[in-house]
């Protein structure tokens, strides 16, 4: 490692200790702050109706309640609570960190990054878009968000050993992925349902969303890569995080090659991601069958690694052990969102936002639509849960306007993959971050606010075009 490596780590550890916001602190005072709010806002509530199996909002069923607010002992049983309603995610995270920590014994990992890191070592540059695309594509066909934390422990060093930092690496996959999920081509999980309920033809307007894949990714892949070159230049100004740059370096050096038995794990690796695809596009799998589908790899791998049954558990549970302060941290995000809804003050929000749009211009209406959906994702940072709670209200919101309810779904889709980079609500980013060892606030102060000004720009300019070209087919 150079002098000026070993300053910009040493630099970097130093800032670390000095600045570092823990996020659990963070996320406890934005669930205080909420539970301020039920004392301050007026309770409301729309009716719940079921229709094709799902709950819906009723949207002409609002109606003023009496105040609930929450008492302290309520807001701290709301951790608790938080962490039941978030389990799926949690326990399919500590599952997904278990199988990372078999296929790390069986020396796979090292060896793939080590030959690549050797095959790219003059091409660094190809490493950002083509690795990318890779999540970008599968975050817009298939909505992968939770699935890519498994692969940030495989490019971060990878991106380390070829001269940038951990930043650049948790961003190819964080960003790349969530690109992609904000364009939804066909991401079941919010426009297939946010179509569904707006009753459209599933996965119809397809073309418009493609051309503006192409143009998020581009401006992503180019935002990335333009940080990225200035810190392969000074190292002094990268972040680091939990990782080192010594590890990663050796990679470069190593003499190590991929055997047979490597091959065929990696061979298992692909066989599962083909299934997996095939599963979420045909059948609408979900995070319990893509479990599954990584509980069985997990023992297939252990089998072709000749890893015994006892090194099996033992790295399964190392690696989940490695993920549990992530897996906490969605636990807390979600207490914020039982709060609200406790105190019965997500509705009345809805509401009153919905009603204010409604006597402007179409135009600013669709802006306006669209604006309100990127804030209340804020507090609905899941997808699913966002498209079931807004899109009941803003599809007949949208007939009233003479807007299309193609454009509505955009405004929604659009809107619920930017939060998801920068609100400290959203559990992919909050997760991904503590795997990598990054505060929320180093992660805002690498300027991933310019890029989400600047993909919420790009959506402001689609859904306002959007309305004037009729998009549809209605």
């Amino acid at each position: 490692m150079s002098q000026i490596e070993e300053k910009a780590v040493s630099l970097e550890t130093t800032k670390e200790k000095e600045r570092k916001i823990n996020v659990f602190v963070l996320l406890l005072c934005i669930l205080a702050i909420a539970t301020l709010f039920t004392y301050i806002l007026p309770a409301g509530e729309y009716a719940r109706i079921e229709a094709d199996g799902r709950t819906t909002v009723d949207a002409n069923s609002f109606k003023w309640i009496e105040s609930a607010p929450v008492e302290l002992f309520d807001m701290i049983k709301a951790i608790h609570t938080g962490m039941v309603e978030a389990g799926n995610i949690i326990f399919f995270l500590l599952i997904i960190g278990g199988f990372f920590g078999v296929l790390r014994a069986t020396g796979t990992v090292d060896v793939l990054i080590a030959t690549m890191a050797r095959k790219l070592a003059t091409r660094e540059k190809l490493l950002i878009p083509v690795v990318m695309l890779f999540f970008a594509v599968g975050g817009s066909l298939m909505g992968m968000a939770e699935e890519t934390l498994a692969y940030l422990p495989l490019i971060i060093p990878l991106a380390l050993a070829l001269g940038f930092d951990t930043i650049t690496g948790t961003a190819i996959v964080i960003v790349g992925a969530l690109s992609g999920f904000t364009t939804a081509i066909m991401n079941p999980f919010t426009v297939g349902l946010a179509q569904g309920i707006a009753e459209l033809p599933m996965f119809s307007g397809i073309g418009l969303r493609l051309i503006l894949f192409i143009i998020v990714y581009l401006v992503s892949v180019l935002y990335i890569h333009r940080y990225a070159m200035k810190v392969k230049k000074n190292p002094a100004i990268g972040i680091y995080g939990k990782y080192t740059k010594e590890e990663s370096i050796k990679l470069l050096q190593s003499s190590v090659k991929l055997t047979a038995r490597h091959k065929f794990i990696l061979g298992g690796f692909l066989i599962n991601y083909i299934v997996l695809a095939f599963g979420v596009i045909k059948f609408q799998w979900y995070m319990t069958e893509i479990a599954a589908l990584f509980i069985i790899l997990t023992i297939v791998i252990g089998i072709i690694g000749k890893l015994s049954a006892d090194h099996i558990v033992s790295s399964f549970t190392n690696g989940s052990a490695a993920l549990l302060g992530g897996a906490l941290i969605i636990g807390v995000s979600r207490a914020i969102l039982v709060v609200l809804n406790e105190g019965h003050i997500v509705d009345p929000m809805l509401h009153q936002l919905s009603e204010a749009i409604q006597h402007i211009p179409a135009y600013l209406s669709v802006a306006g639509m669209y604006s309100f959906q990127t804030l209340i994702h804020f507090i609905l940072a899941s997808g699913t849960g966002h498209a079931m709670l807004t899109m009941p209200i803003m599809v007949p919101l949208a007939d009233l306007l003479d807007i299309t309810r193609q454009t509505a779904v955009l405004s929604f889709s659009f809107a619920d993959g930017i939060g998801n980079m920068i609100f400290p609500t959203a559990t992919t980013l909050m997760a991904g971050l503590a795997i990598a060892g990054i505060p929320w606030t180093k992660w805002a102060k690498w300027r991933i606010l310019p890029l989400v000004l600047i993909q919420y720009l790009i959506g402001l300019i689609a859904v306002i075009s959007a309305h004037f070209i009729g998009y549809g087919p209605f």
